[in-house]
């Protein structure tokens, strides 16, 4: 069946070239023509012309995913239960499934994953090479891919593919699969339509991009939202909703666009929202300066609790130049951020909510205060004594906020 399956595809890669199909972009095309291509392989099968198929069936998706698709990785990006596939050498390929990491059966040549990682990247205009041996792109089916290259690994390329299963778009949807409460997430959209600035914090693959989309739900339709990141992650479904990522300097090493340009581009683009897919570095004074400016916003954070989120965006800022000083960053981050959200990924490969405090306003000798408003306990996320900053913009926005607070869940 090899020898069939390889005189297919070199038939369907000579029908491309010769049609002027686009692989990535027309796989219906790609398909079709595959569909085609085997009903007249099998005519000729029986005729003795050429090897038998004993599956014509898994023939044609073999030579779709190679054509079409990404070989053999491919049937780890149509398995929805697949959340992440990564490579540490050739015969080493990685899956993750609900949190856990699983070794796969898969095995590639140092060959096919450099053309797999060309293939992913034809698309993106971003490149790799010994002068930029890092790489962060979108695929355009919605995947991020994030390469790295010798001699900064040791001797194979190291790939990840990151999926974004994407399985929650409002907070309710959390609530069904046990990652938040019924009255933490009533709160949490009660913060977001009153125009509170969220931070979402949390370990990688904690969720926090799944959040945030989540809390974009809770946007109301009549708002225009601008995002902001590195590479394209968040799937909104706002109507009113323009995307940016960031760009690569060219060849000549000119052309960038970092994430502090975005931010400062989308203050031009008459924003009723701002979300930043995530700050790590000196983008986060920008983003300062856009919650300030009285444009409501969320973004994302690597840290290890809501408490650490609030004093790591205290220190951030401060890379963005010598004349920025914690005197002004500090009263900054007390006045612009209201609400934590802190996500965990459990061993048990859960993601749920830990804690959400809220940022009193108040600075206590260079520290930001902040009060806890829900917190884990017993394993079940419930309601702990603190109180949020601006009682004003829930009233506002038509809700009672001392009702949201002592309310008990609601199911």
């Amino acid at each position: 069946m090899e020898d069939g399956v390889a005189l297919l595809e070199s038939e369907v890669r000579e029908l491309v070239r010769r049609r002027g199909l686009d692989p990535a972009r027309d796989t219906d095309g790609v398909r079709s023509l595959v569909a085609a291509v085997v009903a007249d392989y099998d005519e000729r099968s029986l005729a003795g012309l050429v090897p038998p198929l004993a599956d014509p069936g898994a023939a044609a998706k073999e030579v779709v995913d190679a054509v079409a698709g990404l070989g053999p990785l491919q049937r780890y990006l149509d398995d929805p239960e697949v959340e992440e596939v990564w490579i540490n050498e050739p015969g080493k390929v990685f899956v993750a499934r609900a949190g856990r990491s699983e070794l796969t059966t898969t095995m590639l040549t140092h060959q096919q994953v450099r053309d797999l990682v060309e293939r992913m990247l034809r698309a993106s205009g971003r490149r790799l090479d010994l002068s930029t041996p890092f790489v962060d792109a979108s695929l355009l089916t919605g995947e991020r891919i994030h390469v790295v290259i010798p001699d900064i690994t040791r001797s194979a390329w190291a790939v990840n593919i990151r999926k974004f299963i994407t399985r929650a778009r409002r907070l309710s949807d959390l609530v069904a699969v046990g990652s938040l409460t019924p009255q933490a997430a009533a709160f949490l959209d009660a913060a977001v339509v009153a125009g509170l600035n969220v931070l979402v914090s949390g370990a990688t693959q904690a969720g926090k991009t799944t959040l945030v989309t989540a809390l974009a739900g809770a946007i109301p339709a009549g708002q225009r939202i601008i995002t902001c990141e590195e590479v394209f992650e968040l799937r909104l479904a706002n109507r009113d909703a323009v995307a940016m990522q960031t760009r690569q300097p060219n060849l000549e090493g000119v052309g960038e666009v970092p994430l502090r340009r975005l931010v400062k581009e989308a203050l031009r683009m008459r924003p009723d929202r701002i979300i930043i897919g995530e700050v790590r570095e000196a983008e986060a004074f920008d983003m300062l300066v856009a919650l300030n400016a009285g444009i409501p916003g969320m973004c994302t954070l690597h840290a290890n609790s809501a408490r650490e989120a609030v004093t790591k965006l205290c220190t951030l800022p401060l890379l963005a130049g010598e004349n920025v000083t914690a005197s002004f960053v500090v009263p900054t981050v007390a006045s612009a951020v209201d609400v934590v959200v802190h996500l965990e990924l459990g061993r048990d490969g859960r993601r749920r909510v830990r804690e959400i405090v809220a940022v009193t306003g108040r600075v206590e000798d260079g520290v930001v205060e902040t009060a806890e408003l829900f917190a884990l306990h017993d394993d079940r996320l419930e309601r702990s004594g603190g109180y949020p900053s601006h009682p004003e913009r829930f009233a506002q926005a038509g809700y009672d906020l001392a009702a949201l607070l002592t309310a008990g869940d609601r199911g």
